[in-house]
């Protein structure tokens, strides 16, 4: 009924779309961790506009000679003007306002699903409010002078869309995912994945606090000697160390059962090796920052990894639930 009633070509497209959208929210996630270990997240001090301009100046020389009184009086004390550190929190902002065009788009392209599946619509529709209030939440994070707890809910909203996208695409093509051989998979897998589902996220609220941490050190250095900061590390940091060991041979297990269960040309294959180079790149970037004084490359794909792999378990449980209803 639901491939009779709607054309494949067009539900074809809506997934495309709706991949594209999904890959595009991790790049902006990225961008935005670079935007945090560079320091540049007050390099627009206000918002909309950057610096009270739509598009920002490149030299210190365009502001007014006294804008550093100017963002006192409105609470950004020791504003300075580094037109690397404006550029870069500039071009987070483009890319946020392309993420909500491809939104936009993939809400409008969603009404396909109105006379077969209504949920489906909405779901779009949710995440597109959902994105326009994860906008305004940027503009308070600013206004909150980069308040930590702000920049954590900031990411952990940035989760949950994600997580919304993937399973309203996945439920827009269940058809096909219905087709998927999960007969060989012991009966125990989904529990286990159920359970690092569970890991990953108790893991990512342990990171967003050393995060937190890692700000404060920060800030108390100047955002220099990067090599010391280790020693000021918080408990939380050891725990969260220490339990990726338990995160690792987890999603190996679930990467290996798929792998020796499946089809070579399964998605589900691919999903599980993706998921087993996910894990692996993620704690060696957590061992890069922990041994190799903190580079800050090291932490925006941290933080890219440990969203990726959220993802790539979430859009697997969601397979795992089509395949069972064939």
């Amino acid at each position: 009924m639901f491939k009779a009633m709607i054309n494949t070509e067009t539900v074809s497209r809506f997934r495309r779309l709706g991949t594209i959208t999904i890959f595009a929210v991790y790049f902006v996630i990225l961008v935005g961790g670079i935007v945090r270990a560079s320091g540049a997240g007050m390099g627009c001090p206000d918002w909309p506009t950057c610096f009270g301009q739509w598009v920002p100046p490149t030299d210190e020389a365009q502001l007014p000679a006294n804008y550093h009184e100017i963002y006192a009086q409105r609470g950004y004390e020791n504003t300075q003007f580094n037109p690397v550190k404006t550029w870069t929190e500039y071009t987070n902002r483009l890319v946020g306002v392309t993420i909500g065009f491809l939104i936009l788009l993939t809400a409008w392209s969603s009404r396909i699903y109105l006379k077969t599946d209504k949920t489906i619509f909405y779901l779009a529709v949710s995440v597109f409010f959902l994105v326009g209030f994860q906008g305004w939440l940027g503009s308070t994070v600013v206004a909150s002078n980069l308040k930590p707890f702000m920049i954590t809910l900031h990411m952990l909203l940035a989760l949950f869309i994600v997580a919304l996208l993937i399973y309203t695409i996945a439920r827009s093509q269940r058809d096909i995912l219905a087709r998927l051989d999960i007969r060989s998979l012991p009966d125990k897998f989904r529990i286990v994945l159920i359970v690092a589902m569970i890991m990953t996220l108790l893991q990512v609220a342990m990171g967003t606090q050393v995060r937190e941490a890692v700000d404060f050190i920060a800030h108390n250095h100047a955002y220099i000697e990067r090599q010391y900061w280790r020693d000021d590390f918080p408990v939380i940091f050891y725990i969260h160390r220490s339990f990726s060991s338990i995160i690792l041979f987890t999603n190996l297990w679930l990467a290996w059962k798929i792998v020796r269960s499946v089809d070579k040309k399964s998605l589900l294959r691919r999903i599980g090796l993706s998921l087993a180079g996910l894990v692996i790149t993620a704690i060696i970037a957590g061992i890069s920052l922990d041994r190799l004084g903190m580079p800050p490359v090291a932490q925006p794909i941290h933080l890219l990894m440990a969203n990726l792999i959220f993802g790539a378990q979430f859009f697997l449980f969601s397979c795992l639930n089509y395949a069972a209803k064939k």
